[in-house]
C-alpha cells in the first residue's frame, strides 16, 4: 500500500476508534441491563412463592398460643358488624360478567383445543369457599368413576345430600382455574407421579384418577393386589401414577411383643423401602403424613427406644420420657427429606390434612354430619404444631440447597381443608349393619368431594412450573 493511502487509513481509524469504544460501552451496558432484569424477576417469583406459605422461609414462626379451649384459629374472625353466616351468599361466587382475563396471566394452549388460564402471581392457598349452584357440573361422579374406594364412595353408601358438592375454592383476589383433565395430561406427558405416605395420599390420588376418567382410564402395571402399593399406566400419555405406603414416612410397625402394650414402634431416623433407587424412575413426588401420628406409640432412635409419645403409659414405658408429637413429626420429616439428597425430581409436600370430629373422640362417639364449609373452624393445636413442623423442616431443607436437591414446592392445602366439616364420609363409607375400626369417618374426604381442590392446586403449580418457575 501507498504511503499516502497508509496515512489515510490511518486516519480514519483514529476518527473512528471513539465510536467503537462508544459501541463497546452500549453492548456492556445492554449485557448489564439483562442480568439485573433476569435476576429481579427471579428475586419477585422466589418472594411471591415463599411469601405464599404460611410459615416464612427465611426464620420460623413462634409457636402459636393457645386458645382457652386448646384450639387455634386457621382464619380471620369477622368483625362483629359482619355477617354471622360463616359461609359467603351465593351472590358473592359468580366473577363480574363479561371480566376479561388478568394481564398477568398464563395462557396454555394445545392444538387440541386446550385452554387453560391462570394468573402468575396469585397465593393460591388463602381464600375462601364460595357456592356453586351448577353441582349438575361437577367433573365426576361416583357412578362415572369406578375407581374410587369403597370407604370414600359416599353415594353408594346412602349419603342423602349433594350440598358439600356445591362449592369451589377461591383464593383472595384472583381465581383457581377448573381441572383441565387434557391440559394435565398434556403437561405430564412422559413422565411419572408417585404418591408417598399415608392413606390421604390414596384419597388424592384416586381423586387425581376421577379428574383424569373424563379422558381416560389406566391400566394396571404392577398387579400384586395391593391397594397400598400399586403403579398404573396411562398408555396413550406414557404418564405413570403410583402409590407408595408409609403413613409415618420412616419405618413404623405395631409391637407384637407381650410387653408391646399395643403400641406402634416409630423409627425416627429411619427410613423405610419407599426412598429406595426406584425413586429415580419418578419425576415428582407427593408426600403426605399426620393422620397416623396420633397413635400410641414408642419412639425409636440408633435402634433403641428412647422416648414415648402424650398418649402412651404402661409399665415398659414408664421410665421413657416424652416426646411431643411436634419434635417427633418433626424428626421424622427431617429423615425423610434427608433420604431424598440425592433425588432430581421435583418434591410436593402436600400439607397436613386435618380431621373434624365433634362430640367426642374417633372411638368415643365423634361425628361429622355437617353439610357446608365453616370458615371459622378451629384446629385443634395438636394439628397445627404438626403442619407447622412439616412446613417448617420442608422450608429449611429447601434452604439448605445440597448437592443434588433440585425442587421442592409446598402445596399448602391445610388452610381451605380446614373449612370443610362438610366433606367426610361420616357413617357413609360402609354399610349401616358393617362393623368397621372408625365407624364416623372424620378424616378421610368423599369421592367426589373437597379433596379434588388438592389437584386443581397441583394442576395450577405445575403450570407455573411449565412457564419457567422453579421450586
Amino acid at each position: 500500500m501507498k504511503p499516502r493511502a497508509m496515512a489515510r487509513l490511518l486516519t480514519a481509524r483514529s476518527y473512528l476508534k471513539p465510536f467503537h469504544n462508544l459501541l463497546s460501552v452500549f453492548v456492556l451496558l445492554l449485557s448489564l441491563l439483562a442480568i439485573v432484569h433476569l435476576s429481579s424477576r427471579h428475586f419477585l417469583f422466589q418472594f411471591a412463592f415463599y411469601s405464599s406459605s404460611t410459615i416464612p422461609p427465611s426464620s420460623p414462626s413462634p409457636s402459636p398460643s393457645p386458645s382457652p379451649s386448646h384450639s387455634l384459629l386457621l382464619s380471620q374472625t369477622p368483625s362483629p358488624s359482619s355477617s354471622p353466616s360463616p359461609c359467603p351468599s351465593p351472590s358473592s361466587s359468580s366473577p363480574p360478567a363479561n371480566s376479561s382475563p388478568p394481564s398477568s396471566a398464563i395462557n396454555a394452549t394445545d392444538t387440541g383445543a386446550i385452554t387453560y388460564t391462570a394468573e402468575k402471581d396469585c397465593d393460591i392457598f388463602r381464600g375462601e369457599w364460595v357456592r356453586e349452584d351448577s353441582a349438575g357440573d361437577y367433573y365426576y361422579t361416583n357412578a362415572s368413576c369406578g375407581m374410587i374406594q369403597e370407604h370414600q364412595n359416599c353415594a353408594k353408601y346412602g349419603r342423602p345430600d349433594a350440598e358439600f358438592l356445591r362449592w369451589r375454592w377461591r383464593p383472595d383476589g384472583c381465581e383457581l382455574p377448573r381441572f383441565d383433565p387434557r391440559w394435565f395430561l398434556e403437561l405430564v406427558r412422559g413422565t411419572a407421579v408417585a404418591f408417598v405416605g399415608d392413606s390421604l395420599a390414596r384419597n388424592q390420588m384416586q381423586s387425581l384418577l376421577c379428574l383424569l376418567s373424563t379422558v381416560a382410564y389406566p391400566e394396571e402395571i404392577a398387579s400384586t393386589g395391593d391397594r397400598e402399593n400399586r403403579q398404573l399406566l396411562y398408555g396413550d400419555y406414557n404418564f405413570t401414577v403410583a402409590i407408595f405406603w408409609t403413613p409415618f414416612l420412616v419405618k413404623g410397625h405395631a409391637d407384637a411383643g407381650a410387653g408391646g402394650g399395643g403400641y406402634t414402634n416409630i423409627f425416627l431416623d429411619e427410613v423405610d423401602a419407599w426412598a429406595g433407587p426406584h425413586l429415580a424412575a419418578f419425576d415428582y413426588l407427593i408426600l403426605s403424613s399426620g393422620t397416623w401420628w396420633t397413635r400410641p406409640s414408642v419412639y425409636f432412635k440408633n435402634s433403641k427406644p428412647f422416648a414415648r409419645c402424650n398418649y402412651c403409659w404402661s409399665p415398659a414405658t414408664a421410665s421413657l420420657p416424652r416426646l411431643t408429637l411436634y419434635e417427633a413429626n418433626r424428626a421424622a420429616f427431617r429423615s425423610a427429606l434427608d433420604s431424598l439428597r440425592w433425588y432430581q425430581g421435583a418434591v410436593f409436600l402436600r400439607t397436613f390434612s386435618p380431621s373434624h370430629f365433634e362430640g367426642g373422640p374417633w372411638n368415643a362417639g365423634g361425628h361429622c354430619v355437617r353439610s357446608q364449609p365453616e370458615a371459622r373452624w378451629r384446629m385443634e393445636r395438636m394439628e397445627l404444631e404438626m403442619y407447622r413442623a412439616q412446613v417448617e423442616e420442608f422450608w429449611k431443607a429447601k434452604r439448605e440447597k445440597r448437592k443434588g436437591r433440585r425442587e421442592m414446592w409446598v402445596l399448602d392445602a391445610t388452610r381451605a381443608m380446614a373449612m370443610r366439616p362438610d366433606g367426610h364420609p361420616d357413617v357413609y363409607g360402609h354399610r349401616p349393619e358393617e362393623r368397621v375400626e372408625m365407624r364416623h369417618d372424620c378424616v378421610h374426604w368423599c369421592l367426589p368431594g373437597p379433596v379434588d381442590v388438592w389437584n386443581e392446586l397441583w394442576l395450577y403449580m405445575l403450570t407455573q412450573r411449565r412457564m419457567g418457575k422453579r421450586g
